[in-house]
């Protein structure tokens, strides 16, 4: 109960004030303005990710990854000898997260298309490419095909942009793009 209750308890039956209706209308304008904006941004404005996703079982994407990294490995790094991987160009690549590493790391070409084939077999990940700013949410049981066509040279570093516990901050890949 109020300490002072207004007189006029039908609150909904009193006239609105000018600037309320202004600033009412402002604010459905912009509304309207953002609304319609999203669907142009996506189609001309290349900042929105067009992507597929199908359903996979875990176990079946790391198989398709351990395939591809036996077939196309051409070096390893690291202390726990990850494979560094070179997949011809137009092919379909497979990229693992789990807890806490992208496996395996990728060799790309300049100028050339990859279908990148994104799955957890654990948790939610995010895959964000820096510092490009692709950012793409990874879960368990689907698989997220982005198409990429990188356009320079240099290493790039995939970080982990969805807290995926205690190592989440360790999270980190790489992406080289070779001439």
């Amino acid at each position: 109960m109020a300490i002072h209750p207004p007189e006029n308890k039908l609150w909904w039956n009193e006239p609105i004030e000018k600037t309320e209706i202004i600033w009412v209308g402002l604010c459905l304008i912009w509304a309207l303005i953002m609304f319609f904006m999203m669907p142009y941004w996506h189609l001309f404005g290349e900042q929105n990710l067009t992507n597929e996703a199908y359903k996979v079982e875990p176990e079946a994407h790391v198989e398709r990854a351990e395939a591809m990294a036996d077939k196309y490995t051409v070096r390893e790094e690291g202390d726990t000898g990850i494979p560094v991987v070179r997949p011809p160009a137009g092919s379909d690549v497979f990229v693992v997260a789990r807890l806490w590493e992208w496996w395996p790391i990728l060799e790309l070409e300049k100028d050339k298309t990859y279908r990148l084939h994104l799955s957890s077999a654990d948790w939610m990940h995010g895959w964000s490419l820096q510092p490009t700013n692709l950012n793409v949410q990874v879960h368990p049981g689907y698989d997220f095909v982005v198409t990429v066509t990188p356009n320079q040279t240099g290493e790039f570093a995939v970080v982990c942009n969805e807290f995926c516990g205690i190592g989440h901050h360790t999270m980190l890949g790489k992406i080289y793009v070779v001439e």
